[in-house]
């Protein structure tokens, strides 16, 4: 049985199965941003049987009331489990990964000076000096990220619930930076929490009404008609007003206990339904009063990582764990095979760290205002990750265990079949005695000859794919916590 605690859908547990069993499988996937649960009963006489959806509902309806269940995917696969996850993640790509004007998100570069500051309290003037920081040293970011503090918050951005901007810091609003930012061909990406609700904020005071918990502070109850249309146009004019582009929602709280200490015996199950309802629905409208705005889930870094809200979102932090090369490791590891837009970040640099963590979104967090910082090898290795980002939009294969003991190697690759090329990305963890191995690839033509480059070498082999398939691509890491990005293509014969 699987039912993560709390009411975020994941965290402790993962909504995502795939059950194999004699060369077939299932894969099983519950799309609840709530309290879901799962579970797996083994029958010798009948089988295998899988319940799944909301943990807890005995309810009765009233008159005109209605109310939606959890979405469930089934996918039925013969074969390979590989190829069945190969399946799913273009499923995503074509039928649920957001897209605007018709177009999937662009991979992503930010940048965000948060980090730097205590309380993440920053102003105007930081906001344009880190912004002219990244410019002056050639680094092409394509966002600028606030993240939370933006607003009046008593000096602790963890006090939310007063939505207005804090012009002592920004007298001129955010629309000052945003502006900036979009003269430079940069869009905006601003942080907002508008479920916590914390004592003495706006809402708190002057709608106790709306908050499962009151004047104290709680979840702002999104189930309720008032506080869901205040929310909307409160939200809508601050994103107009202040040109954001992107809409970055966290959600730093467990809402169970709140949902459940509201609903009656015979509401048991409701109020949660409601809330999911109103959430799903305030994203809904934001976008369409916003055909542009792309949104961000966040949720304590992926917490709310379910399918109803990646139909909506893309995680730019796919989990707090981060600045952790080996955690970054087994993060694309794992979440690759199901969600194919993700993004993370780093304070400190180098190849071994960026490596572990590229993907579709890379945030940049460093101290810009340091001109010590190696801003040649940075450059490089944006320029590295700009190369191999079009791949994570293809198909993915692991090409060792999974593993994240310090003496190991582990390997993966993102292949494109319909262009005949992709990368492989290998990492020497920093206890491994190896300075080489063989790793093996996937997906590749046994009858074409593929040109090979190491980025480090920039110097390009040929080899034949049944050699690649069979025998191994031979990998040198000389050094310990050390990384090699390899690119390939088939070669075309001549006419």
């Amino acid at each position: 049985r699987f039912a993560r605690p709390g009411g975020r859908p994941l965290g402790a547990v993962f909504p995502y199965f795939n059950l194999e069993w004699g060369g077939e499988g299932r894969i099983i996937v519950v799309g609840w941003p709530g309290q879901w649960a799962a579970q797996f009963t083994r029958d010798s006489g009948v089988g295998l049987n899988v319940t799944a959806g909301q943990e807890l509902t005995h309810l009765r309806l009233r008159p005109g009331e209605s109310i939606r269940s959890p979405l469930i995917v089934l996918q039925f696969w013969r074969g390979d489990s590989v190829r069945a996850q190969n399946i799913w993640r273009r499923w995503m790509l074509a039928h649920n990964v957001p897209r605007r004007a018709g177009k999937l998100p662009e991979p992503m570069l930010p940048a965000v000076s948060g980090n730097q500051f205590p309380g993440l309290l920053c102003n105007e003037a930081d906001e344009i000096r880190y912004i002219d920081r990244y410019l002056e040293e050639r680094i092409p970011i394509t966002h600028w990220w606030m993240d939370a503090g933006w607003y009046i918050n008593k000096g602790d951005w963890k006090t939310t619930g007063t939505w207005e901007i804090d012009t002592q810091r920004f007298p001129r609003g955010l629309r000052w930076i945003s502006d900036y930012a979009h003269a430079k061909g940069i869009k905006l990406i601003v942080w907002f929490e508008p479920e916590r609700v914390t004592a003495g904020s706006w809402l708190a005071r002057n709608h106790p009404e709306w908050v499962l918990g009151g004047a104290g502070g709680g979840l702002l109850d999104l189930g309720n008609a008032e506080a869901w249309n205040w929310l909307v146009n409160h939200f809508d004019k601050l994103i107009a007003e202040q040109g954001i582009d992107l809409y970055r929602q966290d959600f730093n709280i467990d809402p169970l206990r709140n949902w459940r200490a509201h609903d009656a015996p015979d509401r048991q199950g409701f109020t949660e339904i409601k809330h999911i309802e109103g959430y799903l629905a305030f994203w809904d409208e934001l976008v369409r009063r916003h055909p542009g705005l792309m949104i961000d889930s966040c949720a304590s870094g992926g917490h709310r990582n379910d399918l109803e809200t990646l139909r909506r979102s893309i995680p730019l932090l796919r989990s707090d764990f981060i600045f952790n090369s080996v955690g970054e490791q087994g993060h694309t590891y794992g979440l690759a095979s199901w969600i194919p837009f993700y993004g993370t970040g780093f304070i400190d640099f180098d190849a071994y760290i960026v490596r572990s963590l590229m993907g579709p979104d890379m945030t940049l967090s460093c101290d810009a205002r340091r001109k010590d910082l190696d801003w040649d090898l940075l450059r490089r290795l944006v320029s590295q990750w700009r190369q191999v980002v079009p791949y994570f939009y293809g198909d993915y294969y692991p090409l060792t265990p999974y593993t994240l003991d310090s003496r190991s190697w582990i390997a993966w690759q993102f292949d494109c079949p319909e262009k005949g090329e992709g990368v492989v990305q290998v990492f020497r963890r920093s206890e491994s005695i190896y300075r080489s191995a063989e790793i093996r690839l996937a997906a590749l033509d046994p009858a074409a000859n593929y040109s090979i480059t190491n980025l480090d070498a920039q110097r390009s082999e040929q080899v034949s794919g049944r050699e690649l398939i069979e025998k191994g691509l031979p990998v040198d890491i000389l050094g310990r916590s050390g990384a090699a990005v390899i690119l390939y293509h088939a070669i075309k014969p001549h006419p």
